[in-house]
């Protein structure tokens, strides 16, 4: 596109940013199925966008209404070269920059923990109060980040307390849907082939996500959501290909997961979505030799910002109390040998 083609005008008092296409049909492109694309932009930088004719007049700061006439600009381009805009695309350009703008800073995307201090998840069935210290910062984290990690012994209330936020979140319509995966690892001995259809199959192995699910929502309530697919319950194998967006999505024994697999399901991350990693490393089930994801992620990514690590210990166990005496007597053992 030459520069007769495009009219960028920027009077000052905060006048109109004014932009004037020379093809109509790659403006309707532009714009998107009923200006979704100019909403987008709108959102993302609080700006006013309004088309007459051949031309788009942008209305709000100076500054940030400059950064959208550069990504408009950008887009524009890409469509006259013979490549389509999706809102992938525009999502990339709010999130880096356009060649020709700043890049755009990210809102906070924390969500703030209901209780306060007090902490308390309500769901339609209870409310839901993390009772350690290590269980407060925990939930704390999964409100403000889009992906945390849970890891842990067994007991200490990682993936419970994981739905729970998640099905908070859904009925607070923060997310539109719930996501809950496990690795389909046998836990140290074949079952053998077993009956029944794909879902017969899979089901015995997402029992415990079940059975959270079945304390926080009406067995009717959540027998619909799960017919209307607003929430699923998966191995983890069915999540390659897909993007989660505006999603609450967990991984339950993620210890069992290969370092393959965790990449593919980390990188399944949409907008609007919070991730929740949950594993004890003290229970790998996998073939040996076959390193765990669990452990890789955490090597790789603990100097990420925006990405919460949480751990806990005996000390955090919440089910009977023999529970906490077996899982130390056995961290003992594996200190002597």
């Amino acid at each position: 596109m030459t520069e007769t083609d495009l009219t960028l005008a920027k009077p000052e008092n905060a006048a109109p940013v004014v932009l004037e296409f020379a093809d109509n049909r790659l403006l309707i492109d532009l714009c998107g199925a009923y200006d979704a694309h100019l909403a987008s932009i709108e959102k993302a930088l609080e700006v006013q966008v309004v088309r007459r004719g051949n031309q788009l007049s942008i209305l709000g700061n100076a500054d940030v209404a400059a950064q959208a006439a550069a990504v408009l600009n950008t887009l524009y381009i890409r469509l006259e070269s013979g490549r389509t805009v999706d809102q992938a695309q525009i999502d990339s350009l709010l999130r880096m920059g356009s060649p020709t703008s700043k890049p755009v800073a990210r809102k906070s995307t924390a969500i703030p923990v209901p209780g306060g201090e007090n902490i308390e998840i309500q769901t339609r069935k209870k409310r839901v109060e993390p009772r350690t210290e290590a269980q407060k910062v925990y939930v704390k984290s999964l409100f403000a980040n889009e992906l945390a990690f849970g890891i842990g012994p067994a007991g200490t209330g990682k993936t419970y307390l994981a739905v729970a936020v998640g099905v908070s979140m859904f009925i607070g319509g923060h997310v539109d849907r719930i996501i809950l995966s496990r690795p389909a690892v046998e836990a140290g001995e074949k079952l053998g082939y077993l009956p029944g259809d794909m879902k017969d199959k899979v089901d015995p192995y997402m029992q415990p996500l079940y059975d959270a699910l079945n304390d926080f929502l009406p067995a009717k309530q959540l027998a619909k959501l799960i017919e209307e697919k607003r929430i699923e319950i998966a191995p983890l194998a069915f999540m390659r290909g897909r993007t989660l967006s505006n999603a609450f999505v967990v991984l339950d024994e993620a210890q069992n997961a290969t370092a393959m697999q965790m990449k593919m399901f980390l990188t399944r991350l949409g907008e609007g979505s919070r991730m929740v990693i949950t594993g004890d490393r003290t229970q790998i089930d996998l073939p040996r030799g076959v390193p765990s994801g669990l452990a890789d992620a955490e090597r790789l990514l603990n100097r990420i910002p925006k990405i919460s690590f949480n751990y806990f210990t005996s000390k955090d166990v919440v089910r009977h109390p023999l529970v906490a005496a077996i899982i130390e007597a056995y961290e003992a053992d594996t200190g002597r040998s």
